[in-house]
């Protein structure tokens, strides 16, 4: 779940540190299906399919799959092209790099409990709804990144079970439904003193499985897995895990039976890759089924930061001297509300995190824009104190409640008081890619303001304001100089950087020169391109691509118009603009921060399901701190199947650079265009690793343990460590210093305590940053952990079918079949909802069993009711009454909320479902109190034997017929209800 940046380069997207993922890779064995692309060119396996390959179709076909249902709900007819956004693409990658870690990680890569090693299947299944329960509760509570790290790991042991087991050999064709759901059939482990192989002298193993483990014609069945080189070791008799990587193979029984590559060298059941790899995708993407009906549609297209607009974040400064900077922020907030209001360009959520000293927070967070509004009016500048504040703080609080991508803005005159939590900030904003921008209003005298309360007994520092500028570049943001009588106009730049699908041309900050020249290009996919600039210049020359130019500072020209205000440039590119290379020169005697920014009219990269004429060809540029070229990388693609736009490109480097770079991409896209993007945070090389062994959760009143490993890849040398976490949990934060030699190691760990009252769901962002003492070299590590509560309820509902009438003919239209359960959550938390999910029939609620034949007419649909009762009239409704009828549901209708229905947490409910023939299946999805959710599959008579196996399949619950003794079992419980 942690991710770390640099020497190891798990983040992905800096795809230049792929040769040390590889280095890494080999280092260590891979436990189930290959991990990512860069295992299948070790492994020269390059039709494998991958973890990464597996989740990534998965969650990809889910999320249009729950796009495409609610288009249907809202009436929207047609194919139509489904935008995602760039939000969920790195959401889908935190799931996938979680999943890798999994056999990246010390604590994680060797214990077989996450990857169904070892025959420690209970464990694992143990293990596997310990991870959903996580992501249910985080998901609920919002805390979306710890919800997809919980994800990940779930996603790489459930995807582990069916490669590194014997289900496929038994001739499974449908998932394992017991992994998630308890209440379903398990099926037999084999004991430790039971043999499970016999020697495979081959690479590749067929029939090495002994037969006992299968018997057909007793319809018995046991599950085995293999056994690795690590602990524990390998029993006598007991089937290896088995390939080159795997020590055990030549213990008898020799081979193995994983199914993890196409390739006999790695894989001795290589020959059943395609059938695990299919079964492993489908139970992964009946996990997101269940999870999108347990916490919603709306939830789940949030976890995975669908369509999600950028955030509207403001820190302030509630001081005395800020009057002028809070009107400006509450004026730019009406003016993007009001100017997008009703469209999609509105911020998806709104923030504002206050602080002054001692105080910081609470966060304010809303997605109704009015209601934002209303709480900034309530703002007010009051008080005062000394001059450094606790600016810090609040920009933590803001980067932990805000989603990735956001742009923070935050407003203040005063130097950090809480200047001690710089690494843990920049941490947070590199791990979640949010850019922060400072709007300074800054006395160019060094003297107060008269409105300013405040008292200093030291002179102010001119350097008071160097780590926010720090901060700014490492980010991608600016810091912007500017007084109170300009920060109404300079709030502009707000506005300009939280458009929707924006996107970066050029980023820099240049030192002081005679004159400085930089260029940037503008293809056919941008409009709307404006020109940042911060600090002050003495000339300022632009220049377009047919070779016209402007001079900026003295002239009104057809290029651009500008807007100058105190510490900011703002200039605008008329239209049309023309694509092509641009050039500005500019001269001051300070530094400059330039950064060029466009909306897209469309995107260049997206798949819409027609072939491009041509091939994307692309190369990188790594850019030093002044945009100096360091070293150039031609890209190639990663596979040769892209999909819906999701394209990974990859390239080899010959020498990292030692200094921070950021990364420009040029080249041209599938029709041909140019194509050139700059991403605005800096790159820090370094020797020094740090990463989480574990992620456990946090039990309310209870301390917890994380254990970290830090690597020394370059001289021994003394390093010191500094944690932090948002919410006060730590125990000791630091610093510690500690000495590790060359290329060694060291594993420690941090303790937190875990107050009582402290909510199930909520979590604590975990930050430890490591610096090198002798360097500017450092390193961090992020995690997220979420409280979880001791005697949570984790099991769901239970749905038993006790009647099903059916007597269809051939003719479906005549005809209708008629099912009746009980549904009930006994001894647990209750049943809090139920929504029909699938079928074109009607379910009917009853407080009691369902009526019986003669007056069942009077509760059923009209198509019903008209077979039955056509010579009958309809003036018996006081029998609803008798058999409390409470309610009907169809397919489409909202989640039916029936938490107060029944003051006992075991009272059930009867319900009756009666379709049409024509209809011969259907889904009711239960949920109980604690969130747990059961998928009930309703099937006519005549489809039982077909539906039954078509539910494994799906990995949905089944509600079975069990005969007349459950019915009578039913009216016995009837006087109890």
């Amino acid at each position: 779940m942690s991710q770390d940046r640099g020497a190891c380069g798990r983040n992905q997207r800096q795809m230049f540190w792929s040769l040390l993922a590889c280095l890494l890779f080999l280092a260590s064995p891979c436990k189930g299906f290959l991990p990512n692309f860069w295992s299948k060119v070790l492994t020269l396996s390059w039709d494998s399919y991958t973890h990464q390959h597996i989740t990534e179709q998965a969650i990809l076909a889910v999320t249009l799959e729950v796009l495409r249902d609610i288009a249907k709900q809202d009436g929207v007819q047609g194919e139509k092209e489904i935008r995602l956004g760039r939000g969920f693409w790195r959401a889908m990658r935190d799931v996938v790099n979680s999943n890798a870690n999994m056999d990246f990680l010390k604590s994680t890569r060797s214990d077989p409990i996450y990857h169904f090693d070892s025959e420690r299947i209970d464990g694992s299944i143990a293990k596997l709804r310990e991870f959903w329960t996580k992501i249910v509760v985080s998901t609920r509570a919002k805390e979306y990144e710890s919800a997809r790290g919980s994800l990940g790991q779930l996603f790489h042991s459930l995807q582990d079970f069916y490669s590194h087991s014997n289900w496929v050999e038994m001739g499974k064709r449908s998932i394992y439904l017991h992994l998630l759901q308890p209440e379903e059939p398990a099926v037999s482990v084999a004991k430790e003193d039971t043999p499970t192989c016999k020697d495979c002298f081959t690479a590749t193993c067929r029939q090495n499985l002994l037969p006992t483990l299968s018997n057909t014609e007793m319809n018995s069945n046991l599950l085995t897995t293999g056994y690795t080189s690590s602990y524990p070791l390998k029993p006598k008799g007991k089937c290896s895990h088995g390939g080159v990587l795997d020590r055990s193979r030549h213990q008898s029984p020799r081979g193995g039976i994983n199914k993890d590559s196409n390739s006999p060298f790695f894989s001795p059941h290589h020959y059943l890759h395609v059938e695990a790899a299919a079964l492993a995708a489908n139970a992964t993407q009946m996990a997101l089924r269940d999870l999108k009906d347990t916490v919603g549609p709306k939830a789940f297209l949030k976890l995975f930061s669908v369509r999600q607009a950028p955030a509207l974040v403001f820190v302030m400064d509630t001081t005395g001297s800020m009057f002028e900077e809070i009107t400006a922020a509450r004026l730019r907030a009406h003016s993007i509300i009001q100017s997008r209001a009703n469209s999609a360009r509105q911020p998806g959520s709104f923030l504002l995190v206050p602080f002054h000293d001692p105080e910081f927070g609470p966060v304010y967070e809303d997605e109704d824009p009015d209601q934002f509004m209303k709480h900034m009016e309530t703002l007010v500048a009051l008080g005062g104190g000394d001059e450094p504040e606790m600016c810090f703080s609040a920009i933590q609080l803001a980067l932990t409640h805000s989603p990735p991508l956001s742009e923070i803005f935050v407003f203040t005159d005063a130097s950090p008081k809480d200047a001690y939590l710089f690494d843990a900030v920049k941490a947070l904003a590199l791990e979640k890619r949010s850019k922060i921008t400072f709007l300074l209003t800054k006395d160019q005298t060094q003297k107060r303001s008269r409105r300013r309360k405040r008292s200093s007994k030291k002179p102010l520092s001119p350097d008071r304001f160097s780590l926010y500028s720090s901060l700014s570049v490492l980010s991608g943001g600016m810091a912007v100089f500017t007084t109170n009588s300009d920060i109404h106009k300079v709030s502009a730049i707000v506005e300009d950087n939280t458009a929707v699908d924006k996107v970066t041309l050029f980023h820099l900050k240049s030192d002081p020169e005679f004159m400085s020249v930089h260029s940037f290009r503008v293809d056919s996919s941008v409009n709307n391109v404006i020109l940042h600039i911060t600090g002050t210049m003495t000339e300022c020359i632009l220049t377009s691509p047919s070779g016209q130019s402007q001079s900026m500072l003295r002239e009104r020209g057809r290029l651009a118009e500008l807007e100058h205000f105190q510490g900011l440039y703002r200039i605008k590119l008329l239209p049309p603009v023309q694509a092509g290379q641009w050039n500005l020169q500019a001269q001051s005697d300070d530094h400059l921060t330039f950064s060029v920014i466009g909306s897209p009219a469309f995107l260049v990269l997206a798949v819409t399901g027609q072939a491009s004429p041509m091939e994307p060809s692309f190369h990188v540029t790594l850019l030093g701190a002044e945009g100096e070229s360091l070293q150039q990388v031609k890209l190639n693609r990663s596979s040769s199947s892209p999909a819906h736009g999701l394209e990974e490109l990859v390239g080899f480097v010959e020498h990292v650079p030692t200094v921070p770079f950021s990364v420009r991409l040029t080249g041209l896209d599938g029709r041909g265009n140019k194509l050139e993007r700059v991403s605005t945070e800096k790159i820090q090389p370094t020797r020094i690793q740090i990463a989480m062994t574990l992620t456990p959760h946090l039990v309310a009143g209870h301390p917890t343990v994380v254990n970290f490993d830090i690597f020394n890849h370059g001289p021994a040398r003394l390093l010191n460590l500094t944690a932090d976490d948002d919410c006060g949990y730590l125990l000791m934060r630091g610093p510690q210093s500690l000495f590790v030699e060359e290329q060694g190691s060291f594993r420690g760990q941090v303790a937190l305590l875990t107050p009582a009252k402290a909510q199930a769901g909520a979590t604590v962002t975990l930050t430890l940053t490591v610096h090198a003492l002798d360097s500017l070299e450092s390193n961090y590590a992020v995690t997220f952990l979420t409280v979880v509560s001791l005697d949570a309820d984790r099991s769901p509902p239970s749905c038993s079918a006790v009647l099903v009438q059916s007597d269809c003919p051939a003719d479906c239209t005549k005809s209708s079949w008629r099912m009746s359960l009980v549904v009930a959550d006994d001894v647990h938390s209750g049943l809090a909802a139920l929504q029909m999910h699938k079928g074109d029939g009607v379910l009917m609620i009853f407080h009691n069993p369902p009526p019986t034949e003669e007056s069942f007419g009077e509760t059923l649909p009209d198509f019903e009711h008209h077979r039955l009762h056509k010579n009958k009239t309809t003036s018996k409704g006081h029998h609803r009454h008798h058999h409390h009828y409470r309610a009907s549901l169809k397919t489409g209708d909202p989640l039916l909320n029936v938490s107060g229905w029944a003051p006992g947490s075991s009272h059930p409910l009867w319900v009756t479902y009666t379709s049409s023939c024509c209809s011969a299946q259907a889904e009711l999805l239960v949920w109980d109190r604690a969130g747990n959710m059961k998928r009930c599959i309703l099937t006519s008579g005549q489809q039982r034997v077909q539906s039954d196996t078509a539910t494994e399949s799906s990995g949905s619950g089944r509600a079975t017929l069990t005969g007349f003794i459950f019915l009578l079992v039913g009216l016995l419980w009837s006087p109890l209800v």
